[in-house]
C-alpha cells in the first residue's frame, strides 16, 4: 500500500471502543435481546466502523464514503489508457514501458498481475450464494461514478471480457500458487455467459462485491484475493444492500468494503499459509475446536480420535469462513451478531464449533468413518440434522459454556 493510501486508510477507518460499547455487546450477545430495525446499526459499531454515539455518524460516513469514492477513481481505471472521445491521447505504450516490459515496476505488469488477481475475483463473486436470485439482480444503485459513459474509467466487467487472459482460468490457492488452464479442457459452469448479461448502466450486485473484493487486493497486496472472501464479504453486503433504510442501501458498497476490511483485520492470518502453524494460524485454531471438545464432551472426541477424523478435515471450512457456509444466510447473519458482539468473539466460535458437533453427537457416535466424514463434510446435511437451525445451535452453545461435560 502506498504512503498515500495508507495516509488516507488511517484516518478514521477503525475507531476506538467507547464506554457505552461494553452494554451494547451485551445486549446483542443475548439472542432474546437482538432484535433490531435495522441490523447495520450493529455492524457499523461491532466492526470498530463507525462509534457508538450517532451523533459523529453523519460527519464519519460522509468522509469515508469519499475516501472509498477516490479508491474507485484511482484504482479501477486501466492503467495509463485515456478514452479517445475525451481527446487525451494514448500514453500507455512509451519506448520506456510497454507490455512486454519484464520490469516489476512496470504499469503494464502491474497491470497484467492485477488481472490475475481479477479473474479469480470474477469466477467466485458469480458463483456467490448460488441457491440465492439476490446477487444476480441488478442494483437500486448503480455505482453512476463507473458506468457513466461520460466518464474515463471502466468497469471491470469490460476488463475481464477485453483481457488478454479471458481465455484461460486462472486460481490462486492458500499457498499463493497461480495455476493457469485452458477452459477447452475443463467444463465451464462459470463462463462469463453463466448470468445474463445487465444491459448497460445497470450492474448485478455480484458485480459490486467484485469491486469491494478487487480495491481491497489492490490496497492489501500482501495478501491481495484469496479464495474465501468473497463467503465473508457476502453476508455483509448484503445486510447492507437489503437495509430498509435507502442510505445504507445506496452506500452499501462502500460501508461493506471499510466494514470486511476491518472484520479481515482480525481474520487475515486464516487466509495466510505460512502462518498455518503459528500460535495465530489456522492450524492452531482447528486444535483449539478438539480441545475444547476433549473438555465439553470427552466421549465424542474420543470417538472422532479413534476414526482418525481429524479436525483439518472439517474445521477448516467453518473457522475460516466464520461459518458462512454451513447455514443459510439469514442464519448466518444472526450468528454473527452474536460472534461479533462477543469480547471474545472467536473463542465464542470454538463454541459454535463444538455445539454443532454435540448437536450431532448421537450420529456421529454410531456412524463409521465414511457417515462421519460426509455427516461433517456436507453443510446441508448438518443443517437438515439440526433442524432448530439457530435457536438450537444457541441453546447447545449456551450449554457448553456453563457446563464442562455432556
Amino acid at each position: 500500500m502506498s504512503s498515500l493510501h495508507k495516509s488516507r486508510w488511517g484516518a478514521g477507518a477503525r475507531l476506538p471502543p467507547s464506554a457505552g460499547l461494553q452494554n451494547f455487546r451485551m445486549s446483542l450477545g443475548n439472542p432474546r435481546l437482538s432484535c433490531r430495525s435495522s441490523v447495520n446499526s450493529a455492524l457499523v459499531i461491532l466492526l470498530n466502523y463507525l462509534p457508538v454515539e450517532k451523533a459523529l455518524w453523519s460527519t464519519l460516513l460522509k468522509k469515508q464514503r469519499e475516501l472509498y469514492s477516490q479508491f474507485l477513481k484511482e484504482m479501477i481505471i486501466q492503467p495509463g489508457i485515456a478514452k479517445a472521445n475525451l481527446g487525451v491521447s494514448r500514453e500507455d505504450v512509451t519506448l520506456e514501458d510497454h507490455p512486454l516490459n519484464p520490469n516489476p515496476d512496470s504499469r503494464w505488469n502491474t497491470y497484467f498481475k492485477d488481472n490475475e488477481v481479477l479473474l479469480q475475483i470474477d469466477k467466485d463473486v458469480r458463483r456467490l450464494y448460488p441457491d440465492m436470485a439476490f446477487f444476480q439482480r441488478p442494483t437500486d444503485y448503480p455505482c453512476l461514478l463507473i458506468l457513466d459513459p461520460q466518464n474515463e474509467f471502466e468497469t471491470l466487467r469490460k476488463r475481464v471480457e477485453q483481457t488478454t487472459l479471458k481465455s484461460q482460468t486462472v486460481a490462486r490457492n492458500r499457498s499463493g500458487v497461480t495455476n493457469v488452464s485452458s477452459p477447452l479442457k475443463t467444463s465451464a459452469p462459470n463462463s462469463l455467459s453463466e448470468y445474463e448479461v445487465l444491459p448497460n448502466g445497470c450492474e448485478a450486485h455480484w458485480e459490486v462485491v467484485e469491486r469491494i473484493l478487487f480495491i481491497y487486493a489492490k490496497l492489501n497486496p500482501g495478501i491481495a484475493y484469496v479464495q474465501g472472501m468473497n463467503e465473508i464479504v457476502g453476508p455483509l453486503y448484503y445486510t447492507f444492500a437489503t437495509d430498509p433504510n435507502s442510505d445504507w442501501k445506496e452506500h452499501a458498497e462502500a460501508d461493506t468494503f471499510f466494514c470486511f476490511t476491518n472484520l479481515m483485520a482480525e481474520i487475515r492470518d486464516n487466509f495466510i499459509k505460512s502462518l498455518d502453524d503459528s500460535q495465530c494460524g489456522i492450524t492452531y485454531k482447528m486444535e483449539k475446536v478438539y480441545s475444547t471438545l476433549k473438555e465439553k464432551d470427552v466421549e465424542l472426541y474420543l470417538k472422532l480420535q479413534e476414526q482418525n477424523i481429524k479436525p483439518q478435515f472439517f474445521a477448516f471450512r467453518w473457522l475460516t469462513l466464520l461459518l458462512s457456509q454451513e447455514f443459510l444466510l439469514p442464519d448466518v447473519i444472526r450468528i454473527w451478531d452474536s460472534l461479533f458482539a462477543d469480547d471474545n468473539r472467536f473463542d465464542f466460535l470454538l463454541l459454535v464449533c463444538c455445539a454443532m458437533l454435540t448437536l450431532i453427537r448421537d450420529q456421529l457416535l454410531e456412524g463409521d468413518f465414511t457417515l462421519n466424514m460426509r455427516l461433517l463434510q456436507v453443510s446441508t446435511k448438518i443443517h437438515q440434522e439440526w433442524g432448530g437451525g439457530r435457536r438450537t445451535l444457541f441453546k447447545q452453545e449456551i450449554f457448553l459454556v456453563y457446563n464442562t461435560g455432556i
